[in-house]
Parts: structure tokens; sequence; C-alpha cells
């Protein structure tokens, strides 16, 4: 486990302080079933939780595996040298008041690189957590309560935020939790790193990442390529959609936040599982647990209810989740089991006609398996066990272990509500490997999430920007001429110092020609773009209404199907973000984007502009020519080449002028060093 196995799979522990927090570390170890030795150490107190307290850490009658300290920042630097001076496997680090707090304490960041310096070799956690649970083992260095059990095997869930962490062990969903820890300010070992230790426990099926903000985009990268090698899916809930996220996870952890485009690009990339809430995410984890990830996103739904057909098809109209249309051949299989009276479709209803029949449910199941669909769910919401019988249901669950079995295809039991799937029955489902799906909108984004991670098939290649940059803006002209060498296409143009300039580069070039105004940001607003001049006195007019002296005059591109932007901006905590949206004036408007991180093949790039609602346009819309995409890919492959051979910051085309035969970039800006000419 990279150095950690001591820490996080202890034969001993030692707790440092008193109080409530470290007393609970002891008893929580005690809950647990900890078998190993227990040390505390407190310089007044005689005993800490049942344990009798010695005065120091050196006068401990064992060197700890693990080590919780529960005192003030001061204290917990010292601590950590004399622990790491005897050889101890590592700490946990409650203390708060470090770079998380630089902006309000003046000496936090003095104080976390001397914690970084005092603990050397010895691996810590934190400062500024809460700890770990262990499940596996009984080790708990948990300073609180928490609602986990001990488990033979199950999902590693880390998370920056403790508060979080203790929630997430009170879910009553099923979902077995080998380990959980936090990781606080990730100090000297981050999330990735510890994420990636805990790949080499066989007894850990998937993990799952609560993250504020990447502590290194290399580690992390490297984490997801071993999490693909070994098999075990990674699922991440990331904040920072909002301002107000990215502002809290700066002062939360120290992190950087980055993007929220960059991060479901790179997520992505990597062929992880991205969620947005905590509920979704404990039904992803769920789900990779059971049967691991899946390879497409299509779906057969049974229930005896036409209520929850037509509701689970309802549910997913905006989820990227498909139901295959039934064959013939299912057709037929089903009315012989089912009879004339039920309509079959999918999601199917299939009435009352077979309820409690074990063999018969069984055969309908199999029988809507048999197409394309690579899941099954059966909705059934269980009765509640405290006042009614839950017999009959149960015979369902007979059912779909036998259709599972006899399909060779995963499947789940879906409740409609979260109430109605009790825990016990939750945890007889995962034994059997029938995945319990907790709530209908829950469970179908978990599928459509997992589903759509599974297409990618493997962990991609990520370009990692390494060198610092001091970028300039660098202006249009020059822009456009240095986009040009690398294989973009732009238009014939001149420069004009003055207006009569202007109208000569204009004669020069042939009319009509554009004209615009140069040193001016968001030209069209400010009124520094003029269109489809046809003589010289229309160029002096529509310069002499310009904020500006200097001019570009350019020839006017014609017979534009579609007009794209094609932007590129290095993120350093995710690389370089790709970004293709409806340009123009729709840019901002629109909001019709797919975001890649480099490298992209062709072919991923070919997706994403068919991905974006302007696709039509660009296939030909009511009887228009469709744009020539082999020109527009061409411009983004030259784009991609530009920026993975300089030092660029960031580069944009708005508009790429796209036509029938043709991809111009009408308007194009780099930010990057002084020597990015290429």
């Amino acid at each position: 486990m990279q150095g950690l196995q001591k820490l996080l799979c202890p034969k001993s522990i030692a707790v440092v302080g008193g109080g409530f927090w470290c007393s609970n570390v002891v008893e929580e170890c005690r809950k647990l079933g900890f078998d190993g030795q227990v040390g505390v150490v407190h310089p007044t107190r005689n005993e800490i939780g049942g344990f009798p307290a010695v005065r120091s850490i050196e006068a401990l009658p064992f060197v700890p595996d693990a080590t919780f300290i529960g005192v003030n920042r001061h204290a917990t630097i010292e601590i950590v040298q004399s622990l790491s001076n005897m050889g101890a496997g590592g700490a946990v680090c409650f203390a708060s008041g470090f770079r998380e707090a630089a902006a309000e304490l003046e000496d936090g960041e003095i104080l976390q690189d001397a914690l970084i310096e005092a603990a050397g070799d010895m691996p810590i956690l934190g400062p500024n957590c809460y700890g770990f649970i262990n499940a596996l083992d009984g080790a708990a260095l948990w300073p609180d309560q928490h609602g986990l059990k001990t488990t033979e095997s199950g999902v590693a869930i880390l998370t920056q935020s403790s508060n979080i962490a203790l929630n997430l062990t009170m879910q009553a969903r099923g979902l077995p939790v080998a380990y959980l820890l936090t990781v606080g300010n990730q100090a000297q070992r981050g999330l990735s790193a510890v994420a990636d230790a805990l790949l080499d426990d066989a007894r850990v099926t998937a993990i799952g990442l609560h993250i504020e903000g990447l502590d290194d985009l290399s580690e992390f990268v490297r984490f997801a390529h071993r999490a693909h090698e070994a098999g075990k899916p990674v699922v991440v809930l990331k904040i920072g959609r909002s301002e107000q996220a990215r502002a809290a996870a700066i002062s939360h952890t120290a992190s950087l936040a980055g993007s929220s485009a960059g991060a479901s690009a790179l997520l992505a990339k990597l062929g992880i599982v991205e969620v947005k809430s905590l509920s979704v995410f404990l039904e992803s984890l769920k789900l990779v647990h059971a049967v691991g990830m899946l390879s497409d996103n299509k779906i057969v739904s049974m229930s005896c209810s036409g209520g929850e057909a037509s509701l689970i098809a309802d549910t997913a109209v905006d989820l990227p989740v498909i139901f295959p249309v039934l064959n013939s051949s299912q057709k037929s299989k089903l009315q012989g089991l089912l009879g004339p009276k039920v309509a079959l479709a999918n999601p199917l209803d299939y009435h009352t006609y077979v309820w409690g029949d074990v063999e018969a449910m069984g055969s309908v199941f199999v029988a809507m398996l048999e197409g394309e669909a690579s899941f099954g769910i059966v909705v059934l919401d269980f009765p509640r066990l405290d006042r009614c019988s839950a017999g009959e249901w149960l015979k369902v669950i007979d059912a779909v272990e036998a259709a599972k079995s006899r399909s060779g295809k995963p499947m789940g039991i879906l409740s409609s509500l979260p109430e109605t799937m009790p825990e016990d029955l939750a945890a007889d489902l995962l034994a059997r490997k029938i995945v319990p799906m907790v709530g209908m909108d829950d469970g179908l984004a978990a599928l459509a999430a997992v589903s759509m991670a599974g297409r990618t098939g493997s962990a991609g290649a990520v370009h990692i920007p390494l060198e610092p940059l001091a970028p300039a803006e660098i202006g249009e002209k020059r822009s456009k001429e240095i986009l040009e060498r690398h294989g973009v296409r732009v238009p014939r143009s001149g420069a004009a110092n003055n207006l009569g300039e202007a109208v000569e580069a204009a004669e020069g070039l042939g009319f009509p020609v554009v004209l615009k105004g140069t040193g001016v940001a968001h030209k069209t607003e400010a009124g520094a773009v003029a269109l489809e001049l046809t003589s010289g006195n229309q160029v002096l007019e529509a310069g002499s209404r310009m904020p500006a002296k200097a001019f570009l005059v350019e020839e006017m591109v014609c017979d534009v199907v579609a007009e794209l932007l094609v932007g590129l901006v290095r993120d350093d905590a995710h690389g370089y973000v790709l970004t293709l949206a409806a340009g123009g004036v729709l840019a901002e408007l629109l909001q019709d984007t797919a975001s890649l991180i480099l490298p992209v093949s062709r072919h991923e790039v070919n997706e994403a502009l068919g991905g974006l609602k302007l696709a039509r346009l660009l296939d030909g819309y009511r009887g228009q020519p469709a744009c020539d995409r082999e020109a527009i890919i061409d411009t983004v492959m030259a784009v991609q080449s530009f920026a993975l051979s300089v030092p660029v910051a960031e580069v944009e085309i708005n508009p790429l002028l796209c036509g029938e035969n043709f991809a111009i970039a009408a308007d194009a800006l780099i930010k990057g060093e002084e020597t990015c000419d290429g």
C-alpha cells in the first residue's frame, strides 16, 4: 500500500490527547472489535477510555502503527516529530489552523510546512481531518460516532470533508463500506495517493471520491490508470459547479478547484463515473460494487403496475438511458407467458397474472433480457416490515435471482421510494449480486452515470501542463498568423494604421470585406466590426464610427452555414481543456458546449461535435448544405498541435465560419509566452 499499510491496516494504535474526541477514538475501536494493542498518551490524566495513560509518546510500551493526534496545532507538530523519530507507522492530525486558515491566521502556512518537515517519511493524514475507519480490520481512528459495521469486502470512500464523511456512514442503503477516509488539507498525503494505495487491498471493490479540489493532477491520472488496470471502478462527486462552491473549496482545504467543465472532461477522459449528488454517489457505488461497470446504457424494466411503468419511463426522459424496443421473438414468448391482455412493451407492466409464481416471473424476466438490453430492472416496493408481511415480495427476489442466472445479465430491484427498500433486504440482495436500487430518480441517475462512463472502455492519456507560464495576450492579426502556420485556415487580410490605408487594403482584397477595429475586446458589443462592406465609402463610414484608430481589413467569407467556437484553456487542476460550442454572438446565449481534455483524436472531436445542439445545423438543416465536418476537425487538430508544442495558456477561435467546403477562423486570440510563435 505504498507506505500506508501500517497506518491504514494497523496492528497497534496510539491516541494522544484527552477529552471527548480522543476518548471516542478508543471507544470506536472497541465497538468495531479491534484486537490489536491500544495505548493512550496524556500529560496529566491517568486513563482515557478505560486504558491507562502514559505521559509521553516515548513512554508507550510499543511503537504504534497508527496514531490519532487530538491536541492543538502547535503540540501536533511536536508529537509528529516524536513519532517520526521513533519509526511509527503514521498519524492522523485532527487539529485545524494550518494552510486552510492562511487567510485568517498569519502562521497557517508556516505551521503546515513545519508539520510536513516534522513528519519526514512518516505518512500523515490531514491536518484538519477526522481520520479514517477501516471496517475490514476494526480500526477506527475516528473521533466521533459513526454508522459503519465490519464487513469482509466493500467500497472505499475518501473525502476532504469530515462532516460529509460522517453523514455517509449513516447511509441505510445496504452499501458495504470497507474504508472511510478523510484527508483534510492533504498536506503530505493527498487524496490521489491514498486512493491509489487502497487499490492494493484485494478486499476493496470500488473507490468513491468526494472531491473539493484535486491535490495533484499527475498523481490523480496515475491512480485512475491503476484503478482501470485493477478492474476497480471509480465514482466521483466533484463540487465546484458554482462560484460559491469553488470559493469554499479554496478556503476549506487550500485546494485548486479548477473549472467545472475541466473536471467533468477529465473524469470522462479517464473513464470515471461522475455524479452530482450524495445519494446518486452511494447508488453508483452500490451498482459498481455488485456488478462492475456497464458496457452500454440499454435497459429493460419490469413491474406489475402500469403506473410504475409510466413513472420509470418519464423519469428516464432526461437521462442518457435507452429502453430498447422488444423484438418479435420476445413478444411471442411474453404473450405465451402473460396472455393476450398485457400490452407488450419496454418498460413492461406484466400485471399480476404471474405474481407469486416464481418460475413464471423468472421466465418473463428472462424473455425481457433476451434482446439488446445489458441490464434488467424490476420495480418493486417492499411493504413496511413492522406492520406488514413481505412473503409474496420475497418471491420476486427469487425470480430475479433465477433470471439473472439464466440470462447471464446483471439485474437490480428498484424501489420507487427510499423508504420501501429496507436495509436488511438491500444487504440480502447484494449478497445475491442483485443491485438494490433505492429511489427511482437516484437509481436511474446512477445507472445512467455508470453506463456512460463504461462506454469509454479505458482510461485515456492526459497531457499534463508542467512549465509555469507568464502569458500575455497576443492580438488578433498575429494570433491568426501563428495559427495559420499550424494549419488553421484564416481569411486573407491587410492591416491599416488609418482609414485611408483601410480603403487601400479593401480595394486590394476585393469587395465585399470586413472591417475590424484593432485593440478592442468583444468587438461586436463595442461596435468595432462591420460586415459586407462593398465600397471604399462604406469602409470610411464604418471605420469613423468605431472606437479604434487602427484597423484590420479581411475578405468577407460568404455562404456560411454555421458558426462555431473552438477554445482551449490551460486548467492547471485538470489539464488542457478543449471547448467546442456554438460560436459568434450565440456562444454565451445558447451555452451549447462540449469539453474534452487533450490529447484528443479525430473520432473524439467528431463525437463531441455530434453531441452539440448545433449538430443538426452542421449536418444540413431544412435544405441547407452540410458543413465540411472534416475541415472543422482539421482546424481543431491544428489548434491542438499548436497548443501541445508551445507554452500557451489560452487559444480561442470565435467564430469559426463553417460552410460546405471550408472552415475559416474569422477571429482568434492567443494568450501565451512571447515565444509561442512555434
